[in-house]
Order: structure tokens, then C-alpha cells, then sequence
């Protein structure tokens, strides 16, 4: 079938120029793709690919992101409702919740508990910081505070508009297929792919089908090896270095063994490396089949957000040869998979779109090897800083509640009683805490308009961020102990700046310098379906794309 693909990258709006009804809309978000990555491995890649993308695309190669906190929720909630995190609430991957007082995940509910996809659960050793903190095993999208595209098209577009998000984790499966939509997401305890009872009280009988057969356990035993010639690679020299992290015996250099599939890692492994966009491109292409994705006049959603390539450069970094072959091999996956939307939607009846939620920092060590200095903060120096500045100058620690990058968060209780004023507080303690080495601001998160900390604002809801917004110095690393090698969350180029491409029906090909913001993704999209821009959008129509 011709390819005659519309395909972006990470922006779009709404006019009269709206495309002859599509059969689908297909949003592809690679987590942590930083912008450069597809031009620096770009003559790898294959002719179906990224490649495809960037040859027959309008390519804006400066789209960056509003707000401070480049975080997976935060990126992928941005995409999927056109507004900034001021307006959806998804401040970060992490936040206290008012109505007990609590650190929590951003898409727990206890209301809509998982279901369960097998008996026999071998329980993952959890090293996400972020799941680390989820008081509950539930998941839905009832937090995220506005409507998204793909509930636009459900409202607007007559007929059964089918709705789906898809991914290697569940925040980024629930952001995008909204609260009117179907979310499925890999289960690091089990390998399965999985969903709540938000969505459904049983599993349909082809997702029980599919993890049925085991596909993730089929890795028992093996090993992450270089797909490629060794000599093709530009980092190939980049396999040993002493800062990477080793998975408890999946090593630093190549080949990484998964180890059996009863290890307590095994599953995670697969989701760090290319294993887990595979087993996810498979999950999707079967949804797509078995739902009939595609196969009337009105027009589906699909969203397909690829995770490896984040968990990769957590524990290797953007700039080693494991990033290299993660980025290589999801190319090749998504060749594969465009040629099976083809095969079976058409994809000159199907706009694509492609973007990243968020970038992600070089490794300190590696910075400092070329000569600017990084170092590593940890959350728990930040907060015992923070109580000992409190005990000195207001005779009580305990008004420093705690401390979750990025916020600080103060304890109202010990505010009343001591009868401190808040502002003052936090003006003190910023700049307390801009004192220690590393932190670049510690901005008082709801004045941050009047300090020109636009991204800071852009990330502040008055119920839902702390009272102190800190972000560190560029490259330097800060986030909690534990098997991470290195963090993205910061308001700086290499973690706002992301890849957007258009391409498709009507759409020349071309390089676009202006400043664009992944705001517009959701607006210019529903602009080419001729449905309005989501409620809440703050993004426009991006006329490089829509003025066809």
C-alpha cells in the first residue's frame, strides 16, 4: 500500500483545513528520546523507520517544553491535553495528596484496583522511585484534571470512535488514552500486559490469549546482545565505563543477561532493553487486529508510548553504546510496526504522530570527564539541610514535612502552631538552600511568575505542588539513593528539548527552526480533524502543518 502517512512529532491544533476523515490516529511517544538522538544515529537507521519520518517530514528542531519538571507524566499529560501542568495537575510523577496529607503516585486510585492476568505472580523488585511511593495498587486517570484529544474525539467525532493507550508503563498508557478511553501497560511482576477495573471488570478474551503465551518469559536465558555489527556503531567505545549501573547481575557491558525468568529483576531487565518496545509493538499490533482498529469510517486513536529507551538511559545514560542499540532497535520496531499499520489500517488513511515526553542529562561522571564539573545530590542531604536550617531558625524540624525532587514541602500543623508566616519561610529557606553546592534555584513555588521562573510557573497548581520548587545546577544529578545512574526532571535544553515531525498527506517535507512547544501537539491534531482543540488546550495550530 502507498505510504502517504501524516506523521508528527509532537505538536498540531484545528481549522478548515482538516484532513478527509482518517481511519486512525496513531501517537507514538518514545519516553526519553532527547532531540539530538535522532540526528546524531540518524544514518543507521532504516528506510521505513525514524528515517521515513525525517526524510518526508516537517521537522521542527526546536520544540521544547514549558514546563520545569520533565518528568513521564508530566511530558505525557502535556502531550495528550495541549496544557501545561498548571492547568492538567500532573506536577510530577510524585506529589502529596491534600486529602490525607501523603506523598503519592500520580495515577493511584484505590478506587480501581489492577486486574489481576495470572495466578502465579512473581513479584518484581520495584526500583521505580516514583512507584516506590504509590500507597495504592489502583490506577486510573481521574487525577489528571483535563480533557485530553482523545476524549475530544470521543465527544466530537460522530459514531464509535475507539480508544486506546498502550505502553511499558502505566502512567504513560493512562495519560494518553484519557479518561474515556481503554489503557494497557507492561507489568514488571509479571511481564503480561495489564489494566484496572476502571476500564473493565474482566480482560477481553484476546488480551488473556496473548499473555497466555508466555512471550516475555520466551527471554529466560538469554541475553541483550548488539543487533548490529559492532564496528557500526559510533559508541562503540563506550560499552565500559565504571559509573554505569550493573541490575544486580546484568552487567555494564555487553551482552546483559535477562538471568530465568523466576528472577525477581528478570522482567524489568526486559523493559530495560530493547526486549520491552518489541513485546509492546506485539501487545499493539494485536489490539489493533482484534479490535477492528481502523476498519470503519469513523476515525480510532491509538496511542503506542515506548519505554525502553528511557529505562536504558537511567542505568547506562544517553551517550552509551546501550543507548545506541536501544535507539537502533526500536527503529527497526517501528519500521516493523508502521509496515503492519499499513498492512492493516493503510497509512495513507492513518496520521501518525511521534514525539518524547521529556529529554534526559549526560551522566555527572561522564560531564566531568569532559571537563564541567557535575556531582551527585541526594534527596535525603536536600531534606536534612532543609530541617536543620528550620531547628536553627524556627526551633522545630518537623517544619520541613519532606522532600520529593522537585518539591519541599512544609507541614501546616507546625506553620499554625508556631504561627509562622508562610512566605516568609520559604523566601528564608530558598535561599538557605541555594547555598548548598549544586542547587542552582529553591524558587517559592507559588510566586514563581513574579521571579520570571516561567517554567516553574507553568508547573505550579495551587493544590498540588510544595511549597518550594528546587532544581540543580546543569548535569548535576538529584534524586533519591538507589539504582539509578542518572535523572531527568530539570528545566534545562537537554531535558525540555524533544524531537517533533509532521509528515503526511499534504504536508512538505522540511526543517523548521521556530520555536514550537509540545503544547500545540494536541490542538493542531484535533485541527486536522476538524473537532475542536481540547477544553483545556493552551498550545495553537501550528500553520507549518495545518495551512496545507
Amino acid at each position: 500500500m502507498k505510504l502517504k502517512t501524516l506523521v508528527f512529532l509532537a505538536a498540531v491544533g484545528a481549522t478548515s483545513n482538516a484532513l478527509a476523515a482518517p481511519k486512525l490516529v496513531l501517537q507514538v511517544t518514545v519516553d526519553g528520546l532527547r532531540a539530538d538522538l535522532l540526528q546524531r544515529y540518524q544514518d543507521s537507521f532504516e528506510k521505513k523507520g525514524f528515517r521515513y519520518l525525517l526524510k518526508n517530514g516537517a521537522v521542527f528542531s526546536n520544540a521544547r517544553y514549558l514546563h520545569a519538571n520533565t518528568e513521564t507524566i508530566v511530558g505525557h499529560a502535556t502531550l495528550a491535553t495541549g496544557a501545561t501542568p498548571a492547568v492538567h495537575g500532573m506536577v510530577g510523577n510524585v506529589w502529596y495528596h491534600a486529602e490525607s496529607g501523603e506523598l503519592g503516585y500520580n495515577i493511584e486510585d484505590p478506587e480501581a484496583p489492577l486486574l489481576a492476568t495470572r495466578k502465579d505472580v512473581n513479584k518484581g523488585a520495584q526500583i521505580d522511585p516514583a512507584q516506590k511511593r504509590a500507597r495504592s495498587k489502583g490506577r486510573s486517570p481521574r487525577g489528571i484534571l483535563a480533557p485530553t484529544l482523545s476524549d475530544t474525539m470521543r465527544i466530537s467525532i460522530p459514531g464509535n470512535v475507539r480508544v486506546f493507550g498502550v505502553s511499558g508503563k502505566d502512567r504513560s498508557a493512562v495519560a494518553m488514552a484519557g479518561h474515556t478511553g481503554t489503557a494497557y501497560w507492561y507489568s514488571t511482576d509479571t511481564g503480561d500486559f495489564q489494566t484496572s477495573s476502571y476500564y473493565m471488570d474482566s480482560y477481553p478474551d484476546w488480551v488473556s490469549s496473548f499473555n497466555e503465551q508466555r512471550k516475555a518469559e520466551a527471554f529466560s536465558g538469554k541475553k541483550w546482545e548488539l543487533d548490529f555489527a559492532p564496528e557500526s556503531y559510533l559508541l562503540a567505545k563506550q560499552d565500559d565505563r565504571p559509573y554505569e549501573i550493573d541490575l544486580k547481575g546484568y552487567g555494564k557491558t555487553f551482552p546483559h543477561p535477562y538471568g530465568d525468568a523466576s528472577h525477581p529483576l528478570f522482567f524489568t531487565r526486559l523493559l530495560v532493553s530493547p526486549a520491552g518496545d518489541q513485546l509492546l509493538s506485539e501487545f499493539a499490533k494485536t489490539l489493533i487486529t482484534a479490535e477492528d482498529i481502523g476498519q470503519d469510517n469513523t476515525t480510532d486513536y491509538l496511542s503506542v508510548s515506548f519505554s525502553s529507551v528511557d529505562a536504558v538511559n537511567h542505568f547506562f545514560g544517553p551517550s552509551s553504546l546501550e543507548n545506541e542499540d536501544a535507539v537502533r532497535q526500536l527503529d527497526s520496531t517501528l519500521a516493523d510496526f508502521l509496515s503492519f499499520v499499513d498492512q492493516e489500517v493503510g497509512l495513507d488513511e492513518t496520521l501518525i504522530v511521534l514525539s518524547a515526553d521529556h529529554g534526559m542529562a549526560e551522566m555527572p561522571e561522564y560531564v566531568t570527564e569532559k571537563g564541567l564539573p557535575a556531582k551527585r545530590l541526594y534527596a535525603h542531604e536536600v531534606l536534612a539541610h532543609a530541617r536543620q536550617f528550620a531547628k536553627t531558625r524556627y526551633g522545630d524540624a518537623n517544619l520541613v514535612k519532606d522532600f520529593f525532587r522537585p518539591y519541599l514541602y512544609l507541614d501546616p500543623d507546625v506553620l499554625a502552631r508556631r504561627e509562622l508566616d508562610r512566605d516568609e519561610v520559604t523566601e528564608s529557606l530558598g535561599v538557605a538552600l541555594t547555598a548548598l553546592d549544586g542547587i542552582r534555584s529553591a524558587v517559592p513555588s507559588a510566586s514563581a511568575s513574579d521571579r520570571n521562573e516561567f517554567a516553574v510557573a507553568h508547573n505550579h497548581h495551587r493544590s498540588r505542588s510544595g511549597d518550594l520548587y528546587l532544581y540543580q545546577e546543569p548535569y548535576w544529578f538529584l534524586l533519591e539513593k538507589g539504582p539509578i545512574g542518572v535523572m531527568h526532571g530539570s528545566p534545562w535544553g537537554y531535558d525540555q528539548q524533544v524531537p517533533v515531525i509532521f509528515a503526511g498527506p499534504g504536508i512538505e517535507a522540511g526543517i523548521y527552526g521556530e520555536l514550537v512547544h509540545p503544547i500545540d501537539v494536541a490542538p493542531t491534531l484535533a485541527n486536522l480533524l476538524g473537532i475542536p482543540a481540547p477544553a483545556a488546550s493552551q498550545g495553537n495550530a501550528l500553520p507549518q502543518v495545518t495551512n496545507r
